[in-house]
C-alpha cells in the first residue's frame, strides 16, 4: 500500500480540470486499491476553507461530494510534531501529515515551496507521480 498526501492545489487543480493530471491522481488516491490517501485535520480543514472559495465557483454539491469522498476513503493520522521546513509556512501541514503517514509521496504544484523529501516521503508533482505510480 503506497500511502500518499495531496496539496491542496492539486485538489483544486482536480476539480478546476477534470482531465488533467491531477485529476487523474486525485482519482487514484480515492479509487485505487494500491494507493491510499493520507489526511489529517489540519489537511482536510485547509481543503474545505480553499474549496470554497467563491473564485474557484464550484458548486456546493460538486464541493460535498468531493470532502465527502475525501472523509470516506481518506486514511485519517494525527500529527505529532510540527515542522518547519517549507518556504510557504501553509505548506508545513502537509509535510506533518506526510510524516504521520509515513506517506511515500506528498504531491503538489508548487514543489519550490517544498524538500524534495522529509521524513520519507518524496515531493512530487501530478506528472512526476503519475510517471512514477500511474
Amino acid at each position: 500500500m503506497i500511502h500518499i498526501v495531496l496539496d491542496t492545489n492539486i485538489l483544486i487543480s482536480a476539480l478546476l480540470s477534470p482531465q488533467g493530471a491531477p485529476a487523474r491522481v486525485l482519482m487514484m488516491a480515492l479509487a485505487e486499491p494500491d494507493l491510499q490517501l493520507c489526511v489529517s485535520g489540519a489537511v482536510y480543514a485547509e481543503y474545505d476553507d480553499v474549496i470554497r472559495r467563491p473564485r474557484f465557483r464550484r458548486s456546493d454539491d460538486e464541493i460535498d461530494s468531493a470532502l465527502r469522498a475525501i472523509r470516506k476513503q481518506g486514511f485519517w493520522v494525527r500529527t505529532a510534531t510540527r515542522v518547519q521546513a517549507c518556504s510557504d509556512p501553509s505548506g508545513n501541514i502537509f509535510l506533518e501529515c506526510a510524516e504521520a503517514a509515513a506517506a511515500a509521496y506528498l504531491v503538489t504544484g508548487n514543489v519550490k515551496h517544498f524538500p524534495h523529501s522529509w521524513a520519507g516521503t518524496h515531493v512530487v508533482t501530478a506528472r512526476e507521480f503519475l510517471d512514477l505510480v500511474g
